[in-house]
């Protein structure tokens, strides 16, 4: 457990390390690639590792220094590992090795923690077998694990039967290329997270392999072609400055996130527009961005189904505004690493908040956090959630974190960084 220390105010400029999204897409393009491919500024966390070491059991060496990354990559021709592929609870990795695997020959099996093992993967399965892979979900439940039984993607037409999941659009988007004929992906009902897809499209094109779509992000035809090998640079994981922004929002402070660019590829970035809404200044400080908190934070109704991961920092800046903040279309949140929509506002309320909870929306009912006292909160082994409120330990004394640890899935030394905003 580790308690926040409360402060006046903060005027910090931080570097964030590298976009898990983008570091997990490169690493898949790399590896695909036919030759070695430098990636400059990667994420090193549990989720890379656990992604870097499934490529590693196919054949891929990834050799992981310090600030650059070599990934030697194999072509599209993978070893068949002769073990299971164990992804702990790494959702991207999941859905989009589901797919890297089956430009394979021979059995594959895809495991993970308990919780992985409760996130669906259905609609990704269908795609699939309409480009001829034959895969089933070992228990039946539409989950992990899952065995695949790989001779190569054939191409041609298939058919997503939903875009709840971006993951599942990009898993199917990275590897078709790779198809023995030119593929195309129909995408039924609305695309979530669409940013994400679109980053998904940005690293394809720069490894040199363009697709056409609609966009709605529904239809896509991908030509047949491979990956170049390439030097690659990431930006800074903008999720992950979110937490950096709201300190400077809910203390009425100065933080700049360094790397993070404009305009950056990263859908999570919009959260800084929202708290410019809710009465905070943003201003282009190099090549990163700087937020000052205003003298006072105003509630705003949002859409937030392009950037689920940034929810909670919003949630948690919200019970420092006046009035009623609005979150829509947010059902997603529910199939993370907990039920953040549930969770983020359980931990609200041990604070004294007061918030609503719909299917797919929470409303927070903010009073300049009059009411918000200190709490011991429940992480739900859920890195967001731990990042997200400690934000709240810097205005309110006695916020303990439990399960601090689990931030190492995406940002290691956040407790280091953090604490030198205190």
């Amino acid at each position: 457990m580790i308690e926040i220390t409360p402060v006046s105010t903060v005027d910090a400029t931080v570097a964030v390390p590298g976009s898990k999204s983008l570091t997990q897409r490169a690493l898949i393009a790399a590896a695909l690639a036919d030759g070695t491919s430098r990636l400059i500024g990667p994420l090193a966390s549990e989720d890379t590792h656990y992604t870097s070491r499934a490529l590693e059991q196919m054949g891929v060496t990834v050799e992981r220094g310090d600030d650059v990354w070599l990934v030697h990559g194999n072509g599209g021709k993978l070893k068949t590992p002769d073990k299971e592929i164990f992804l702990g609870n790494n959702g991207t990795a999941t859905r989009f090795l589901t797919s890297f695997v089956a430009l394979g020959h021979g059995d594959f099996r895809i495991d993970g923690e308990e919780r992985m093992r409760e996130r669906p993967i259905g609609p990704l399965m269908e795609a699939l077998q309409g480009w001829g892979v034959e895969i089933s979900s070992e228990q039946g439940t539409g989950c992990p694990p899952l065995l695949i039984k790989s001779k190569g993607l054939d191409g041609g037409a298939t058919v997503l039967p939903e875009g709840k999941s971006s993951q599942y659009v990009s898993s199917l988007l990275l590897v078709a290329p790779y198809a023995a004929q030119a593929a195309t992906l129909e995408v039924r009902g609305e695309v979530f997270s669409k940013p994400y897809v679109a980053m998904t499209l940005s690293v394809m094109s720069d490894f040199g392999v363009s697709v056409d779509c609609n966009e709605e992000f529904t239809s896509f035809v991908i030509p047949q072609g491979s990956y170049r090998a390439m030097d690659y640079e990431i930006e800074g994981d903008a999720s992950n400055a979110s937490y950096f922004w709201a300190a400077a929002a809910v203390t009425g402070g100065r933080v700049t996130v360094s790397n993070v660019p404009v305009p950056s590829l990263q859908g999570d970035a919009g959260v800084v527009p929202l708290l410019a809404r809710m009465g905070c200044e943003v201003s282009m400080d190099g090549g990163g961005i700087s937020l000052k908190g205003g003298e006072r934070l105003e509630g705003i109704t949002v859409d937030m189904g392009d950037m689920p991961d940034v929810v909670p920092t919003l949630a948690v800046v919200a019970a420092f505004a006046h009035g009623k903040t609005v979150i829509n279309n947010i059902a997603h949140l529910r199939i993370k690493e907990c039920d953040r929509l549930t969770a983020t506002l359980a931990e609200l309320v041990k604070m004294g908040a007061e918030v609503e909870e719909g299917d797919d929306y929470m409303i927070i009912h903010g009073d300049g956090g009059v009411r918000l006292h200190g709490a011991v909160i429940e992480t739900y082994n859920d890195h967001r959630m731990a990042m997200s409120f400690a934000v709240a330990g810097l205005k309110v004394p006695g916020v303990q974190i439990t399960g601090e640890d689990c931030v190492a899935k995406s940002f290691p030394d956040f407790w280091e960084r953090f604490a030198k905003l205190c």
